[in-house]
């Protein structure tokens, strides 16, 4: 017993070797639950060239238009304004608190009272995760989740939006 040497443990199998059922080679079994497999598959595809009306891809460079959006659809933040372009925000920084990736800055003035407004509502789309915390967090329903979702862009700077502009200033 003292002069003997530890049997070295058995190894895993390589990363790039199939692990095969019983003795390492593929069976019967496995290949025709692989064909029923791949025939059920093409079946799909046959019943679609035959009924196209059935399929439920949407085309959607070409259906724009008509695209409806679920109700709880989430695209970018939006600040929605009524006809005199006001808006209900009162400047609480409720929502700039509650990003957890500082897509928001509420940036603050005071006006002739002394009294807190807001001065821009800063909203960063390129690092926002679309998570619809800061809409929960809102105490006055300033700000939603819109529907708008082509917003690619080479660069950074057009994603940087402020929502409290009026139109026309």
């Amino acid at each position: 017993m003292e002069g003997e040497m530890p049997q070295p443990a058995a190894s895993a199998p390589d990363a790039g070797t199939p692990i095969m059922p019983g003795d390492g080679k593929p069976s019967l079994r496995r290949f025709l639950g692989d064909a029923v497999n791949m025939f059920k598959g093409m079946g799909v595809t046959f019943r679609y060239i035959r009924k196209p009306s059935r399929v439920v891809t949407r085309e959607y460079p070409e259906n724009r238009e008509t695209l409806k959006f679920p109700e709880r659809f989430r695209g970018q933040v939006i600040m929605p304004h009524d006809a005199n372009g006001d808006h209900t925000c009162t400047a609480c920084t409720l929502c700039e608190k509650a990003c957890p990736n500082g897509s928001i800055s509420i940036l603050t003035t005071k006006n002739t009272a002394s009294k807190r407004v807001l001065g821009a509502f800063v909203y960063r789309l390129s690092s926002c995760t679309l998570c619809n915390l800061c809409i929960e967090a809102c105490p006055f329903d300033a700000i939603h989740m819109g529907a708008g979702f082509e917003m690619a862009s080479y660069s950074r700077e057009p994603l940087d939006l402020i929502l409290n502009k009026k139109e026309g200033r």
